[in-house]
């Protein structure tokens, strides 16, 4: 595929995630920020966020913003004034842009001269892609990750089932928003190709992590049991036993998926106990839950973590340690995966893999850019005369570079 256009009106996690992934693809993604409002700190709040950038003046570009934002350009235009709504306009002419990104409320689009109708009228073909919290039924609600989290039931699904519902320990529906976003201006592209017509995308990320419920929410309708559709801590819900378990010297994770397994397990050296005629089927472990956890947890007690990883693995038994972020990187088949950057002053910095592997993509991608770094030079490459920039400089419709 030929690499596409992308001007990006984007803060915090979901919208940067979706573009970093157009980025590896070697496309151009330009993130398009507010100039200064005279409030707080100038563009996306998430460059101020975590540890400072040694030798960075600027410092608008902390620790936090850095992995979902290279590769990428920076521009800063005041879109709540209609020249600068025309000069947005004017870029995507000028640019030959395929695509348009935002994320914020709804209720704003119109306000900022961004909605689907504006910009396509001014670039027909244009593919148009915004995620908001509840989509654009619901254009005044905010949200983050963890709000979403909570109402979508993730909150509820997550933790130990006597304490407080818990937060998952990764952004999960930023993630999981930003992934549509990439998805549908994928499927877009193809439509594109074969009919000439851009086309509007909406991801709501309430009803992106619903969409996730697929093994909690139906069962609603078949008359489960509470337990089935609450906190369960570390064990599967259905497959019994599947949980964390302490060894002598440290943690694991053994899933035991079905019967088969299960024979397996209970044949290894301490486990002979762990089996009896109830539990030769998953439906009987489910009767005896509790107490053949606390038989395996007893079996698995008495092994250290590396041995007990060998026979489980020449059992051909699923598995694994509990790594640190630190352990993942040094897993051989993904430290071979890591994507890159350098700061500044010629320190690497790792970032996590792709998350498929593409050829061609872009491993390594340059830092992110300052606020509003790109400006001056995206302006003159739309075709302005350095008046006409100086102009909008001096009128506070845009600024940096």
């Amino acid at each position: 595929m030929k690499p596409k256009v992308v001007v990006s009106l984007e803060q915090a996690l979901s919208l940067p995630y979706a573009t970093l992934r157009f980025a590896q693809l070697g496309w151009r993604v330009i993130r398009l920020e507010a100039t200064p409002s005279g409030e707080g700190l100038p563009g996306d709040p998430n460059r101020y966020i975590g540890s400072r950038l040694a030798g960075d003046d600027a410092d608008d570009r902390r620790s936090y913003f850095v992995a979902p934002n290279v590769g990428k350009e920076a521009i800063a235009i005041d879109l709540k004034r209609p020249h600068g709504q025309a000069l947005l306009r004017r870029l995507l002419v000028a640019l030959d842009v395929d695509v348009f990104c935002c994320n914020t409320l709804p209720r704003r689009y119109t306000q900022l001269g961004i909605d689907y109708e504006s910009l396509s009228a001014a670039r027909p073909g244009l593919i148009w892609a915004g995620i908001s919290a509840q989509g654009p039924d619901v254009p005044d609600a905010p949200g983050y990750d963890p709000v979403i989290q909570a109402m979508a039931g993730v909150m509820e699904l997550t933790g130990d089932p006597a304490g407080p519902p818990t937060l998952a320990g990764v952004p999960l529906i930023d993630l999981k928003a930003g992934d549509e976003v990439y998805a549908g201006v994928m499927r877009a592209l193809v439509d594109r190709a074969e009919t000439g017509q851009g086309q509007r995308i909406d991801v709501s990320m309430l009803q992106a992590a619903a969409s996730w419920l697929i093994t909690t929410l139906p069962l609603l309708d078949y008359g489960c049991e509470p337990y089935e559709v609450t906190r369960s801590g570390n064990e599967h819900r259905k497959f019994i036993p599947t949980n964390v378990y302490r060894t002598a010297d440290g943690y694991i994770y053994v899933a035991i998926g079905s019967d088969g397994q299960w024979r397996k397990l209970t044949a290894l050296p301490g486990f002979e106990g762990c089996a009896n005629e109830v539990r030769l089927t998953n439906e009987g472990r489910h009767r005896e839950r509790a107490t053949i956890q606390a038989d395996v947890a007893a079996a698995i007690g008495r092994w250290n973590t590396q041995d007990l990883a060998a026979a489980l693995r020449a059992a051909g038994l699923p598995h694994a340690p509990i790594n640190t972020i630190a352990d993942v990187r040094t897993i051989p088949v993904l430290a071979a995966r890591l994507t890159g950057t350098t700061r500044p002053g010629g320190a690497p910095v790792r970032l996590p893999p792709m998350a498929v592997d593409v050829g061609g993509a872009r491993t390594s991608l340059h830092f992110p850019p300052r606020y509003g770094e790109h400006t001056r030079p995206v302006l003159r490459e739309a075709g302005l005369a350095d008046s006409e920039i100086d102009a909008l400089y001096e009128a506070g419709l845009a600024t940096g570079g």
